[in-house]
């Protein structure tokens, strides 16, 4: 059995393609980003769009799946 990543809740239903796709936006969402004001690798997601580092607690707008 191959490792799925997070598109692997889906099953089978929507096909290879857009899965990985999926994959590939979710890793990138999900990973520590760098603070466009400390330059720690310290921001996570809030929403969409929104973001907070997690050293100097500033909280920003930015895209929904990457700062």
């Amino acid at each position: 059995m191959a490792k799925v990543g997070p598109a692997g809740r889906y099953g089978v239903k929507y096909g290879r393609t857009l899965r990985t796709k999926l994959n590939k936006i979710e890793k990138k969402q999900r990973s520590r980003q760098v603070c466009p004001q400390c330059k720690q690798k310290a921001v996570k997601r809030v929403s969409s769009g929104i973001w907070q580092c997690r050293k100097c607690n500033a909280k920003f707008a930015g895209k929904a799946y990457e700062v």
